[in-house]
């Protein structure tokens, strides 16, 4: 995966999150009255700027897509006219003071269930949760599960792809009791209950353990190494591969099905390798290398080689998350509720030190699975964002001072005391804010560089 893609993947997805959420502050801004000075889209000099609309609002794009702000009239921030004071912000009510905080937070959720409507009218395919191999002495193995029984179910919620099953696997190991599956076997239905020690959990939730942890492996036909799709520009193509070559060895190893090849490629990226083909009944090697691409755990070697696969597996494997248009609201709305609770139990676990703090990622991560889910299609982009949309509003609404949570926190105290917070405890607290956010960014640039270093 290309750098530019995943900066390009970055800035698009920062860009369209920060706009919902400062556009949901303008808006309650302007509906509450309030003039707004200034709508940015970016920290430092304007790229550009206009003015426009009775207020002569300054609409503008910043140098440094990490952010933005709404900037409304406020006498704590400078004199205001006689005729223009009803307008400051300061001078609102609270609860509309309130509203037009929550506004931001608020807009990220929206945008999250429409991302999530359009994702469910268009389909998201995915694969069966098959379960491939148990480990013995697993909690897989304890629960009774066997190779090859499809999850329909956990704690009643349907799994109808990988992709809900661990959403629905991870929000199951934080509670604490027994996790419900019901699972199909031999054309019958069966319900077991999975348990899992609470000690557990740290290590379960490191990125990539949890099915592992969990004693299972997705479950993989066993295909033969033989090619049949090859790119264009792959390496494949030009060393000599044709549609039909069976592999018989990468580098002296012998390969008997699809999966080794492919680990063995991934395992060399921009490393010559010699393979051995048999193609019509004559033995060659060919020696090539795999173009290093950017994979979850790093680079991954890929030679422009696909399998040649069974038309009846596809069809025994293909699954698709689809909706009407009225549904589809319905399960926006649900998935969006489920995971902002997922994300709070997960933040408060982090907290109390039951869940792996590694799960905590940075900008660098963040631009990482950008750059994927825009290679991957608008469908896994929206996704994507839809995800992080709904941990900006949680992150903004935590009680942290210079967040909405914060703002928020100090409506509470003005609501009790009937006074203002005096101006000193607000730079206080800025300052505290500030320390805390720098923080919590510099631990998650450490999550991001140690698993590019690791």
């Amino acid at each position: 995966m290309s750098i530019l893609i995943a900066i390009g993947g970055f800035v698009l997805a920062i860009g369209v999150l920060v706009t919902v959420h400062e556009f949901g502050h303008y808006l309650a801004a302007r509906l509450c009255g309030v003039r707004v000075l200034a709508f940015s889209i970016g920290f430092g000099k304007p790229l550009i700027r206009r003015r426009a609309g009775r207020d002569q609002t300054q609409y503008q794009l910043g140098a440094i897509p990490l952010g933005g702000y709404v900037k409304m009239l406020d006498e704590r921030e400078g004199a205001v006219a006689e005729g223009e004071a009803h307008r400051c912000f300061n001078r609102q009510s609270i609860p509309r003071r309130a509203t037009i905080v929550l506004a931001g937070p608020a807009f990220n959720f929206l945008f999250a269930i429409l991302a999530y409507w359009a994702i469910f009218v268009a389909g998201i395919p995915g694969i069966k949760p098959i379960i491939g191999e148990v480990s013995s002495q697993s909690p897989a193995a304890e629960a009774g599960l066997t190779a090859e029984d499809e999850i329909l179910a956990v704690n009643s919620r349907q799994t109808p792809t990988w992709r809900s099953a661990n959403v629905e696997l991870l929000d199951g190991i934080l509670n604490d009791r027994p996790i419900d599956l019901r699972v199909l076997r031999d054309g019958q239905e069966y319900e077991l209950s999975l348990s899992v020690d609470p000690t557990d959990r740290r290590s379960l939730t490191e990125p990539g353990q949890l099915l592992s942890g969990l004693g299972l492996q997705p479950w993989f036909e066993s295909l033969p190494p033989v090619i049949d799709e090859l790119s264009e520009d792959g390496a494949a193509r030009a060393a000599g591969l044709v549609s039909g070559d069976r592999v018989e060895a990468v580098d002296g190893q012998a390969v008997e099905n699809w999966r080794q090849f492919r680990e063995a490629v991934a395992a060399r990226p921009g490393e010559s390798i010699d393979i051995r083909v048999n193609r019509d009944g004559e033995t060659r090697n060919i020696s090539l290398t795999p173009r290093a691409i950017e994979g979850e755990e790093g680079p991954e070697g890929r030679i422009g080689a696909g399998p040649k696969v069974p038309p009846e597996l596809v069809e025994r494997m293909r699954s698709e998350e689809r909706y009407g248009p009225v549904a589809a609201l319905g399960m926006g709305v649900m998935n969006t509720a489920e995971m902002s609770r997922l994300t709070l139990r997960m933040l408060w676990r982090m907290v109390n030190g039951e869940v792996s703090v590694k799960n905590l990622s940075g900008p660098i991560n963040i631009a990482h699975y950008a750059g994927i889910t825009v290679s991957s299609g608008l469908v896994s982009f929206l996704g994507f964002l839809a995800i992080v949309s709904i941990s900006l509003g949680i992150v903004n609404l935590l009680p942290i001072p210079v967040l909405d949570g914060g703002h928020l926190v100090y409506l509470g105290i003005e609501a009790v005391t009937r006074r203002p917070v005096p101006e000193h405890m607000l730079a206080v607290g800025q300052m505290i804010g500030l320390v805390m956010i720098a923080g919590l960014i510099s631990f998650a640039l450490y999550n991001d560089l140690m698993r590019i270093f690791s």
